[in-house]
């Protein structure tokens, strides 16, 4: 027995030998654009698609936006310091990169400045081959250090002139977002442990059995790490930060979940048997079954959301399956090796002793869940009608929820530049300057679309070809492609304002009468596109999930009434969060919005992490029904899990929270629907909702099914449940 854990150890410590530094390196292959995440059917996908075949490389453009720091207008001077800075900037070199910002220019592009209308700022557009995002040097996108470089000299080189600057577009846009995601390698990973490690040691008062939870939950993520990596390098599933972010929370949470039902009940056993191998078989057995029916929830919840149109969405759900599924193999076997190893020393300097505690010593008694399973099992009804109000109550406010989308400025939590830059557009040029309105169509129909295009209220001006024409030049050339040509429109609003996404849904409508075979794209067109996908994939996904889950709880607990009765109080949860949510970021912390996809991220979390405690709370009353009865087993399971599983909510809970270090409204977002959702599933419905509605049905809510022994019919026996000592 002794020789098989040590084996099992050597195994993860070769998993983590092997991951660990892959871990380090996984950001190297995210993919963090809008555009790599549309549906391949959207129509702003056709247009990137044909767009790129008017040039030889897609380009990404960098914007520097200079303006007078006392608001007057840029004279002769400040003119010829641009041009001289733009001839300088493809000679800046790039650090650690052994490159030049040329590298990565669109070859025969001119960077000139082009002055606003009211001469008060000038705009400097660096078109940058896509390859400046895609490469990867010593860990860090070309884009990231070029807009850095761009900003630095920008400020030395202008020094003392009074203009000042900013570097944005939709370079700028990408780099900050980069920016943003740099910690998640190191500074996330290692808050989420050091929140766990804190919260372990406070439970266990033990420094042993946390380091064993946090090196599962390590090995665990190690392994998950060597099959995403290689399948997003390939192309085979999409990474983004946010889903890479998410994998990692999820496999801290869940592999620390695991840990603390398995401890807890492996500590149970070993009051009961003097033998550590007949404590840890008989603790293994015992959870066993929650713990896999618990993964198994969350990873075919999961996997749902490949059925998502959006990309990014459906590449979070086999990155964040493979997550939960190295947390449970490292759950069910790098721990109980390490438990089988120490034996009672692992809950040292406080280690059970074969005294026969028993379960039910817990219920009736004037320990918290002693008291919390008395007053569900003197008033039941009671209990779940108040407690059922309240989130009704809350779940009033989810309609006023807003996930329409957010713009650049509500997308970071700090100042950035890209930000900066985009307000200066809007103060000085057409608020969709830089990222237009992008229609394909015949060759032929070019001329008429354009003039559809100047005739729509919401484009200021309309050209044909890739490049706006430079005011006191001659327009250029503009070939078309296979037939097709590109007419581009600047449009007053800000590609992600709603007044854009209207501007594109009245553009797709008036253009089937001017060309039927006209194609509408850009970056409003894009935010269009995805806004619409969300909205698809939650109503596809969703009662997919709930499907699934009712699926296997059925098979899990071997009952109908029971999986009912736990989807539908996990959906009221959800819905009362979503409540909530909508006070707090509408009313508390002024958020602009939410990103179309919060709600089915929230949905997912929720409803498949949080039936994991009714999970954990329902095998066990399960359990002690068969001996006891259903009403009195009840009683028990809700007194005897309640520690354990209010501790798992807790460290789940501070563990997303730990998504707050990363500066992105959707991210903490994300974080607070989660945390707060979780601790509601905790406290109140694994704790007051389910047992009392449970109890209140009593034997029936096995149907069809009937336990053997089961003798609590419709009467409930007295002793259990009565909050009296014993």
């Amino acid at each position: 027995m002794l020789l098989g854990a040590l084996v099992v150890l050597l195994c993860w410590l070769a998993v983590g030998a092997v991951g660990g530094p892959a871990t380090g390196r996984l950001s190297e292959v995210q993919k963090n654009d809008n555009a790599s995440f549309l549906p391949t059917e959207a129509e702003s996908t056709a247009v990137l698609e044909a767009v790129g075949r008017f040039t030889d490389e897609p380009e990404i453009p960098l914007f520097l936006i200079v303006e007078k720091s006392d608001g007057g207008q840029l004279d002769e001077r400040d003119g010829l310091a641009l041009l001289e800075l733009g001839q300088e900037l493809p000679s800046l070199p790039l650090p650690g990169m052994d490159r030049t910002l040329g590298d990565y220019v669109v070859p025969g592009a001119r960077i000139v400045p082009v002055p606003s209308e009211d001469r008060r700022a000038a705009l400097v557009a660096i078109p940058l081959r896509e390859t400046a995002v895609s490469d990867v040097v010593d860990g860090e996108a070309p884009i990231v250090a070029a807009a850095e470089e761009v900003r630095v000299k920008a400020r030395v080189a202008l020094g003392g002139t009074g203009l000042t600057t900013s570097v944005g577009g939709p370079g700028g846009l990408v780099a900050d977002f980069s920016a943003a995601f740099a910690g998640i390698d190191g500074v996330l990973l290692l808050v989420a442990l050091a929140v766990v490690l804190v919260i372990l040691l406070v439970v266990y008062r033990s420094p042993i059995l946390p380091i064993a939870v946090l090196l599962s939950a390590i090995f665990g993520l190690s392994l998950a790490v060597l099959v995403v990596r290689p399948l997003a390098e390939n192309g085979t599933i999409e990474l983004s930060g946010q889903s890479q972010g998410i994998m990692f929370i999820l496999v801290v949470g869940a592999a620390t979940d695991y840990a603390l039902l398995l401890v807890s009940r492996f500590r149970e056993e070993l009051h009961e048997h003097e033998s550590t191998w007949v404590a840890l078989r008989r603790a293994w057995r015992g959870s066993v079954e929650p713990i896999v029916a618990s993964a198994a929830t969350v990873i075919l919840g999961l996997l749902c959301l490949m059925l998502a149109s959006l990309r990014n969405t459906a590449g979070l759900g086999p990155v964040g399956a493979f997550g939960v599924a190295g947390a449970l193999l490292a759950s069910l076997t790098f721990l109980p090796a390490v438990l089988l190893l120490f034996g009672r020393k692992a809950f040292w300097p406080f280690a059970p002793r074969v005294d026969h505690r028993h379960a039910e010593d817990a219920v009736g008694t004037r320990s918290l869940w002693g008291r919390v399973s008395g007053l569900v099992g003197r008033h039941p009804r009671r209990t779940w009608v108040l407690t059922l109000a309240a989130l009704l109550a809350a779940a009033a406010f989810a309609p006023t929820f807003k996930a329409e989308g957010v713009t650049i400025k509500d997308t970071f939590l700090v100042a950035t530049d890209s930000v900066d830059a985009q307000e200066a557009i809007e103060r000085h040029f057409a608020a969709g300057a830089g990222s237009p309105v992008q229609v394909v169509v015949p060759e032929d129909d070019a001329a008429a679309v354009r003039s559809a295009l100047d005739a729509d209220p919401g484009i200021e001006s309309a050209y044909i070809g890739l490049t706006p024409p430079v005011p006191g030049q001659p327009a250029p050339d503009a070939e078309p492609v296979d037939g097709r040509q590109l007419v581009q429109g600047t449009a007053t609003g800000a590609a992600d304002s709603a007044e854009a996404e209207e501007t594109v849904r009245r553009l797709r409508t008036a253009l089937d009468s001017v060309s039927p075979d006209a194609l509408v794209g850009g970056q409003a067109a894009i935010n269009l596109d995805v806004l619409e996908a969300s909205g698809r994939d939650l109503r596809v996904i969703v009662p997919t999930i709930l499907v699934v889950i009712f699926f296997v709880l059925c098979l899990l607990l071997r009952s109908l009434v029971a999986p009912l009765l736990l989807v539908l109080a996990n959906v009221v949860s959800f819905a009362a969060t979503i409540g909530v949510s909508a006070l707090v970021f509408d009313h508390l912390l002024g958020f602009g919005g939410s990103d179309p996809a919060i709600p089915l991220y929230g949905f997912v979390f929720l409803v498949a992490l949080g039936i994991d405690y009714s999970i954990f709370l329902m095998t066990r009353v399960r359990e002690e029904s068969v001996r006891r009865g259903t009403r009195p087993g009840i009683l028990v399971g809700l007194a005897v899990t309640g520690g354990v599983i209010t501790s798992a909510g807790i460290v789940l809970a501070a563990t997303f929270s730990a998504l707050v270090v990363l500066p992105l409204v959707f991210l903490v977002q994300v974080a607070f629907i989660v945390a707060f959702g979780v601790i509601l599933d905790t406290f109140v419905v694994r704790s007051l909702l389910v047992p009392a509605l449970a109890h209140d049905i009593g034997a029936r809510v096995w149907w069809p099914a009937r336990l053997a022994g089961d003798r609590s019919g419709a009467t409930e026996p007295a002793p259990v449940g009565d909050g009296a000592a014993h």
